[in-house]
C-alpha cells in the first residue's frame, strides 16, 4: 500500500471520526447552555412527541446507554485501547471493504467523543430520550450505527462469498 493510499485511507478514517466527534461534542455543549440539569426540552411544533422523544440534560458515568454507573476510570482506560486498537488495526483492512472502514470511522468518532467528556468533565452527557430506552447521545449513537453497520458488511460479504461459492459450483459441474 503506497504512502498516498494510506494518507487517504486516514484522512478517511479521521474525517468521519471527526465530523462524528463534532457533532457530538457541539449537541452536548448545547444542551449544557439551553437545558438546565435535569430538564427537557422539545420545540413547541414538536411537543406531540414529548411522551416519546425529548432532548434531557443528563449525566453519565458508566458505559453506553447508562450501564454500569460509576465506571468513569475503566470506561476512560478502554475508550483509550479502543482508540489505539481502530487506529492500529485501520490500515490492515482490506482497501475495498468500505463497509468496515465507515464502521470503524463512527466508532472511533463514538469513543473519542465520549472520552473528550470523560477527561474535561469526569462523566459524559447525555440528552437523547426516546420512549423506555436510556438515554444517549451522538457518540453513543455514532458507536452503535458504526455496529450495524460492520455487522451489514460482514453479512453482505458473506453473501457474496456464497453467491461466487455457488457460480464456482455451477461452473464445475457445466465442465465435467
Amino acid at each position: 500500500m503506497s504512502l498516498e493510499s494510506k494518507i487517504k485511507d486516514y484522512a478517511l478514517l479521521f474525517g468521519v471520526a471527526g465530523v462524528s466527534v463534532a457533532f457530538d461534542q457541539w449537541t452536548k455543549w448545547w444542551v449544557r447552555e439551553n437545558i438546565a440539569f435535569g430538564g427537557e426540552w422539545l420545540p413547541d411544533w414538536l411537543t406531540w412527541l414529548s411522551p416519546y422523544a425529548r432532548l434531557v440534560h443528563w449525566y453519565n458515568s458508566g458505559a453506553a446507554f447508562g450501564m454500569f454507573q460509576n465506571g468513569n476510570l475503566v470506561f476512560t482506560i478502554l475508550a483509550f485501547l479502543v482508540i489505539g486498537a481502530i487506529i492500529y488495526y485501520f490500515p490492515h483492512a482490506e482497501p475495498d471493504d468500505w463497509t468496515l472502514k465507515l464502521a470503524m470511522g463512527l466508532q472511533l468518532g463514538g469513543a473519542m467523543g465520549n472520552l473528550i467528556d470523560r477527561l474535561l468533565m469526569g462523566k459524559v452527557t447525555d440528552f437523547i430520550s426516546v420512549g423506555a430506552f436510556p438515554v444517549f447521545n451522538i457518540a453513543d449513537a455514532s458507536i452503535s450505527i458504526g455496529v450495524a453497520i460492520l455487522l451489514l458488511g460482514i453479512w453482505l460479504k458473506e453473501r457474496e462469498e456464497k453467491s461466487k461459492a455457488a457460480l464456482a459450483e455451477i461452473e464445475s459441474v457445466k465442465e465435467g
